[in-house]
Order: structure tokens, then sequence, then C-alpha cells
């Protein structure tokens, strides 16, 4: 399986040679469309990749400047792990440097390089004065502290330096962790010749092998990985962390589009309601409240939305809030994720933040969401195992049975079952009358037992110890008295307890069968062809009412078996005394 490479996507104003210096480290012309090389500007992503001096790999994802291309911009950074950040000389910072730097806070990145390009066709003066304007714009961001190399792409001037500085940006930045769910946002789809349907993206939280079973998209298309390509090589199976290609067989390329997930089935909670932390631009010059016509940037996808701010009338700019989202397609979202949030309406960027909550249960004027697994089962007061790691990543272990209950819960169940045994009098509890969960808390429960499919407190005499109706049946095996006026209730209790036998509404003790079964052995030692009924009946003392449904239950328990109008031996008739 290949180690975990670091993805590092370019970012800065257009035209700032982005596109140049990735080709001059790796290369490769990250501008696949004619459009784009012929008018020198980037319009989408663009991919490629390289092996740094220490034999590092890193792969890039070219991301277009123009403000035109936002969106694209924004499906590109959903799942790097550092940037190299472009600014030229010539021009400086840049509306689009900002924009583009905010967004990279938003999505979540933490480590980057800067390259102040373009450095030949300024002189030394011009060349300290855009250093001094960066290290102003870049205080207090995570930039701050970032590498500056000077470069100029078209003589490979600092191409070297920068290199090494990667080299130490990809040392200090984390590998992709393996959390055993995989995720891959799709951000280019198409139809390779001979192949079917490809898909990329980068790879994150699991790993995926060829023959694996997988879901696409929020319609959950089924689809099988046939192959897997990974910077031009092909693997059998490959973890988080790498930029991916796979060949998907059981759907057509038109079936899915950029912002579509690719995962396992059933490992992630599908979501159109989340709770959000949201923070709102310093640069914005608005209250950001419901009012708003939202697309939220997540993964590689834009996905409209309405938005509800928790606890407030919105959010003011420079500040934090908790909102609500509703999406129109389910996704597959885990707490943790980093969002973008631009209005369309005004065509700007209003924040970002990360989910907190991708199934909320209180409603929205409640609501208070945090990162919290506690809060999560605190919330629902059970939950699943398997359910809460689908919607925290968490793995708890089990309260009671395979559920986890909120603290005080398993107490609160137990003492309500104790209760309803208490109060069903001495029989005791019909365990048929309770939920999974109430039986499952029976399970070592002291002062319980379940006798015969109910439950009572043990310290309660049985009631049916010694009970008349027994007695009365013991005495008269053959010829039992009937059981009107003994309580229904007690009736079925001793029935369930094997203490009286039913037989075509007849009730018998049970020695009184096992006394019938040797009469029965007795009789076909002396007619081994077999016995009647009225033989039986003779042989007993008893009338036809009685002797029939006793000769049934000989039957059923295999004590006899029925050959036209007599009974032979069955597998279990006893041997008779000699």
């Amino acid at each position: 399986m290949t180690a975990s490479m670091h993805v590092i996507a370019t970012a800065g104003h257009v035209d700032h040679g982005k596109s140049s210096l990735v080709l001059a480290l790796t290369g490769t012309d990250p501008d696949r469309f004619e459009e784009e090389k012929r008018r020198g500007l980037t319009i989408d992503l663009g991919f490629a990749h390289a092996v740094l001096p220490s034999g590092a790999g890193v792969s890039f994802i070219d991301v277009p400047g123009h403000v035109k291309f936002l969106k694209n911009m924004l499906a590109g950074v959903g799942a790097v792990d550092a940037c190299l950040f472009v600014v030229a000389a010539t021009e400086g910072w840049k509306p689009q440097t900002e924009e583009h730097l905010r967004i990279l806070e938003l999505v979540g990145v933490k480590h980057g390089v800067i390259a102040l390009t373009k450095t030949d066709l300024v002189d030394d003066d011009d060349l300290e004065l855009a250093r001094l304007i960066l290290a102003d714009q870049v205080a207090g961001t995570f930039l701050q502290d970032a590498a500056v190399v000077a470069t100029a792409a078209t003589l490979g001037r600092g191409l070297d330096e920068l290199r090494s500085a990667l080299d130490a940006l990809v040392s200090a930045t984390p590998t992709a962790a393996d959390r055993g769910r995989s995720r891959l946002w799709v951000d280019r789809v198409f139809a390779a010749r001979g192949s079917g349907t490809v898909v990329t993206g980068t790879l994150a939280g699991g790993t995926v092998a060829v023959g694996d079973q997988v879901t696409v998209g929020p319609r959950a298309v089924t689809a099988r990985v046939r192959a897997i390509q990974s910077l031009g090589q092909s693997h059998d199976r490959i973890g988080p962390g790498n930029r991916v290609a796979l060949n998907l067989g059981g759907v057509e390329h038109h079936q899915i589009e950029r912002g579509d997930a690719v995962a396992h089935p059933g490992a992630w909670h599908m979501t159109t309601t989340f709770d959000a932390e949201l923070h709102v631009l310093a640069s914005v010059d608005h209250q950001v409240s419901r009012r708003g016509a939202y697309v939220l940037y997540l993964g590689s996808g834009e996905f409209p939305v309405k938005m509800r701010v928790l606890g407030l009338d919105g959010v003011e700019p420079g500040g934090d809030g908790l909102v609500r989202f509703r999406s129109t397609v389910p996704l597959p979202l885990l707490p943790g994720d980093r969002f973008v949030l631009r209005e369309s309406g005004r065509s700007e960027t209003v924040g970002g933040g990360e989910v907190l909550d991708v199934a909320p249960v209180l409603p929205a004027s409640r609501a208070r969401p945090d990162r919290s697994v506690d809060r999560v089962i605190a919330e629902r007061g059970w939950v699943e195992v398997d359910d809460l790691a689908l919607l925290t990543g968490h793995h708890r272990p089990a309260t009671l049975g395979r559920w986890i209950g909120a603290p005080g819960k398993l107490e609160a169940l137990v003492a309500q079952v104790r209760t309803r045994v208490a109060d069903s009098g001495p029989l005791g509890l019909d365990i048929a009358t309770l939920d999974e969960r109430e039986r499952e808390s029976l399970v070592g429960a002291q002062g319980l037992e379940v006798i015969a499919g109910r439950v009572r407190i043990a310290a309660v005499k049985d009631p049916l110890a010694d009970h008349p109706f027994v007695a009365a049946l013991a005495g008269s095996p053959f010829t039992p008295p009937g059981a009107d006026g003994v309580d229904r209730a007690e009736l079925r209790a001793l029935v369930q307890r094997g203490l009286v036998i039913e037989s075509d509404g007849v009730w018998f003790h049970p020695n009184a069968i096992t006394a019938a079964g040797r009469i029965a052995a007795e009789l076909l030692v002396i007619n081994p062809h077999g016995f009647t009924v009225a033989q039986f009946r003779d042989a007993v003392a008893a009338t036809r009412k009685h002797v029939l449904p006793l000769v049934a239950e000989m039957d059923k328990r295999g004590i006899t078996r029925r050959r036209d109008d007599v009974r032979i031996a069955g597998p279990r008739l006893p041997v008779s005394s000699p």
C-alpha cells in the first residue's frame, strides 16, 4: 500500500505565476485546457506531482486565481495539507490574494510556503519593498512564520531554494490519518477509452482496494473499484493522503459530478441537516443572518443551503456564531469537516467554519452544538454504539447491550423495570411486554428472577408453588378435574412452567403423562402389533373424554405413534418392566 503523500494547493491572485511555478517544479503543465494555454489563465483545477530532494513526494493542486473561477478554487482546497502561496513581486498583494488567504484559513490549512514570483522583473529596492508589504499582510495568519522564497520561474531562479523550503514544509506537516473510514470527494470525472468511468480526488480517512464496493454521490449509486492509480502508478490498495484515480465499474460517468463523494457503503451518516460553527470574515460589511442565498463549499462540491443562526439574529463581521444548515442533497459528513460559505446574491465569501453535529435532534431554538461526544449521547439519552461512531467518529464501549446511555440512564431504566415488575403482582411481568433494551437490563439485575418467560421480584414467594390445582391433578391423573375457577393468568403460568400439561382443552399433571407411557409400554408387550384407544381406556379406567387428549399428548411427545386405528411404539416409549 502506498504511503501517504502530502497534497499542496497553490493559491494567489490571477496571473501571479502559480501554474508557471508548478510547471518549473514538476515538469507538468497543470493547465489542461487549450483555452487556459491560449489565455494564460487557469480556469479549472490542475494537477502535478514531484519528488523533493529528500525523496518525499508531493502532489500539487493548481487552483485558478481569477474571481470568476473562485468555485473551482474552492473545490481544490477542500482536502489539502498545506499551501504554496504565490505573490508576484511586480504587483504585490491584491484583493484575490487576500481572499485566497482567508479561504485557506477557513478550510483549516495551517502550513505553507510563500513564493515571491517574477522577481526578475523588479530591482532590489522594489523586491525588498514587496517583502515588507508581504510580511505586513500575513502577520497574525498561519503564514506569519512561513518561509519566503524569491523565484523567477522562467529563469529557474530560486527553484532549488523553493524545493528545500517545500521539503521542510512537508516534514513539519502531519500526514493524513487513517481512521478506517475512507472518503474521496470527486474533483474530476471522465470516461477513459477502454476503461469506462474514472474519478479523481484526494483520498482521506481510510484505504480503498481494488474490488471494493463503493457508493457514489447523494444518490448512493453502487459501483465497484476496478483499478486504482496514483501518480501514474497502479495499486491494488492505497491509503489516505494520496491523489487517486479510481476506475469504477457499474456506474456511468454522466451519473457522477464534481462534489460527489466516493465512500464504502454504510460507513458515513448521510445528512441534509447539520449544525456548525461559522466564522464571519472581518472584511464583510454587514451582519450575516438567515436572509440570503447561501452556497456551501465543502470537499470538492458547492451545495445550496438554507441557514439559520442559532440563538442570535445574526453574526457580526469578524465574529463567530452557531448555525444550522439545510442542504438540498444528503452529504456524508463528520464533525470537524471544514467549509466555506458564500452568499451568491452579493457574490462574496462571507466566512466558513467547521461542522459540529451531523444529525441534530434538538430544535433550532434550543440547540447549542459543540464537538462533545457526551453532548451527542446526552441529547439522545440512548444511542447505539455503531450509530455513535457514524455521528461522531468516536468509539465508546456499550453501557447496555449494544447501546450507550447518558449518565443515570441505566439506573433509571432498571428502576423503571423494577417498578413495572412490582406492580404486576406475584406472578411477575411477562417479558414479552418489555422492549429490547428493557429486556437487556434484566441480565445480571439483582433481586429479579426470570421463570418461564416472566420476571418477578426474587424475594416474593412463588404463588405457583404447591398450587391447589396442581395437587388436584396429581390426585386424579387420568380423570383430572376441569380448570373452572382457576385464575387464567395463573393457569397460563402453570402451563409455561411445565407444572400443568394442556392437551385439547384438558389439563393433566406431568406425572400423568409419565404413568400413561408406562401403561402404553405394558400394553405393547401384550399387543406387539399395537393397542387401540379402547384398550388404553380400559387400562387406565378413564373416560374417552380424557383418554383421547392423553393419547394425543403421547403421540406428540413420541411415546407412541398412530398406525391406522392402533398405537405402536414411538422413539420415546419407556422400557417395560419385566
